[in-house]
């Protein structure tokens, strides 16, 4: 997927319309599902859009699919952080999740997810659920690789905690 997706983004950047489809079809699944453990849906989807507007706005170049790919994400996340900082509250991460993937394989996972400590959540959800290396997640949640390896090796720990006590 991630060879089309950069594929795609300089088909467009040529002068393709269609592959602006096609970039958006591969990437704005991903970004909803990730901007909605942060927002309420309709905010989530706004976010994403907001990430596609930026990208053709700003017509950069990137160097591989996994800094463009960085780049939606970060562009999502900030976009999240500003209707948070306007509404001033986070919503529990159960309710956005399950709001629009309410028969998601993978509920009880996500249910522990949402009782974990946020920055744990985040740094887990990118790197084992997303897929990002920690250099891309470093550069996603504005820290250091050194602090993103200790926040997934809580995270999991605290994961660990918990799916234990349910079983």
């Amino acid at each position: 997927m991630t060879e089309r997706l950069l594929a795609c983004y300089r088909e467009y950047c040529s002068g393709d319309n269609g592959a602006l489809e096609a970039l958006v079809g591969l990437m704005s699944d991903a970004l909803v599902r990730y901007a909605c453990k942060l927002v309420d849906p309709a905010s989530a989807e706004d976010a994403a859009e907001d990430a596609f507007v930026a990208l053709l706005s700003r017509r950069r170049k990137f160097a591989d699919d996994g800094h463009l790919r960085a780049f939606l994400f970060k562009v999502t996340r900030d976009r999240c952080y500003d209707v948070l900082r306007r509404r001033k509250r986070l919503l529990p991460f159960e309710e956005n999740y399950a709001a629009p993937f309410p028969s998601h394989p993978h509920g009880e996972l996500y249910r522990a997810l949402g009782a974990i400590r946020e920055d744990y959540r985040e740094a887990v959800y990118l790197v084992y659920l997303e897929g990002f290396s920690a250099d891309e997640c470093a550069v996603i949640l504005k820290r250091s690789k050194k602090q993103v390896y200790n926040l997934l090796a809580r995270g999991k720990a605290a994961l660990r905690k918990l799916l234990k006590e349910e079983v």
